[in-house]
């Protein structure tokens, strides 16, 4: 079994790519999304993190959390979330996937991909480069060819707080090519 190494740092900022096993589309309806968000919600209660940006596609989910000082355990968040939309969510046939023969033994449903993606962000470039990436995924997926389109991302928090113009995303940003390689 791979040795996955992790890099973590006390309040650290990390960017997460969390996909659904074997891609099924399961935030392909607002109630899933809407489920997801409030398991999000109620998971910082708990565990508390600044969520910076996020998008929520059809069958991943991009995001930057920046965790608090003295605190470097972002994978208990995950695993609170995933299990929490697994027991929700798990029980409807259509969007589970396939459960194979590891999975059964390890009592595991069909719903995540069992690992996820993480970059620790190193400086304000990388973080600015993140953002980019995350708010650009949906016109990347050709879910929309308007930002403004896509509900389900905090391009729209970005907007109001007028780091981006309405219409940003029209071209794909010059500092997030090779990022598409993390998915």
């Amino acid at each position: 079994m791979p040795n996955y190494r992790r890099i973590l740092t006390d309040g650290g900022t990390y960017f997460f790519t969390v996909v659904t096993n074997q891609r099924i589309p399961l935030f392909s309806n607002s109630q899933n999304i809407e489920l997801l968000q409030k398991i999000i919600a109620d998971t910082r209660k708990r565990y508390p993190f600044e969520q910076q940006a996020y998008c929520i596609l059809p069958n991943h989910i991009h995001c930057i959390w920046k965790l608090p000082e003295g605190d470097h355990d972002y994978s208990i968040r995950w695993q609170v979330i995933k299990a929490l939309v697994t027991r929700e969510l798990g029980s409807k046939a259509d969007i589970e996937g396939p459960i194979s023969e590891s999975r059964k033994r390890k009592r595991e449903r069909g719903i995540w991909q069992r690992r996820f993606w993480e970059h620790t962000i190193r400086d304000d470039e990388d973080l600015a480069r993140h953002i980019h990436y995350i708010h650009f995924n949906p016109i990347k997926h050709g879910l929309v060819k308007k930002l403004s389109d896509w509900r389900w991302s905090s391009f729209h928090d970005y907007v109001k707080e007028g780091y981006y113009d309405e219409d940003w995303g029209d071209l794909e940003p010059d500092n997030i090519k090779g990022l598409g390689d993390l998915e």
